[in-house]
């Protein structure tokens, strides 16, 4: 049996015992068991808090491990294959710079405030797969999807995640663009390296949901037909 490491923000209590920083961590973490449970990979599930690697190194693990971090904040000497994106998503300046200079898409400022939609991307062997987009919910700290843009917006939307994600090689997984819209622009945040709290929307409306998709890329399993549900 192999193993499926998963790194989380967490709290480790005195007894060893690890615990979530925020609820959406917990549901996430549930969600990626969930997936992981329901598939035909038999694996060991490991939870591990991101604050362990920062004291204490992670022994050599076998070639066979999956690794499944749901957060960027992991040292440098934590080695995994994924993590030269990580990184270059962890530097969010210098790809907001990127973007800006080679892309020539609007990055966001001060001025230009919060950044309130997130298009994921499903990244496979055979190509790119766009989600519907995912916007802030009428309750704070909440999150809807499907998001209804037009056509004008959806089209430079998808090619700015194309050429970012071919320019970074991604390799396969899920990932969430994070950006607002100004006066009809895209205007570019962040990119997240895996299914972070605003996929959570994708539980209630997405088959497969986003959790479950990433860990078919990271399987590489076939990713079946997508269907969105439009909540009553």
């Amino acid at each position: 049996m192999n193993k499926t490491i998963i790194v989380i923000n967490a709290e480790i209590q005195e007894e060893g015992k690890i615990v979530p920083i925020s609820p959406a961590t917990e549901t996430m973490v549930s969600s990626l068991k969930k997936a992981i449970n329901s598939s035909k990979i038999n694996t060991e599930i490991c939870i591990m808090a991101a604050a362990s690697l920062w004291s204490e190194s992670l022994p050599p693990q076998p070639e066979e491990t999956i690794y499944c971090p749901l957060t960027i904040e992991l040292p440098e000497s934590f080695v995994f294959p994924a993590q030269r994106i990580y990184q270059r998503c962890k530097n969010v300046v210098g790809l907001r710079q990127w973007v800006a200079t080679e892309l020539g898409y609007r990055i966001i400022t001060e001025k230009s405030g919060y950044s309130d939609f997130w298009l994921p991307v499903i990244v496979t062997s055979k190509g790119f797969i766009y989600g519907e987009v995912i916007g802030e919910g009428v309750i704070p700290y909440s999150c809807e999807q499907p998001v209804d843009l037009p056509d004008q917006l959806r089209q430079p939307l998808y090619q700015l995640a194309y050429q970012l994600l071919s320019n970074l090689d991604a390799p396969s997984a899920v990932y969430l663009l994070q950006f607002s819209l100004q006066d009809g622009e895209i205007i570019f945040n962040r990119l997240w390296p895996f299914p972070a709290a605003p996929a959570l929307a994708s539980l209630r409306v997405q088959e497969p949901d986003l959790y479950t998709c990433h860990w078919y890329c990271l399987t590489n399993q076939p990713i079946p037909e997508i269907i969105v549900k439009l909540l009553q």
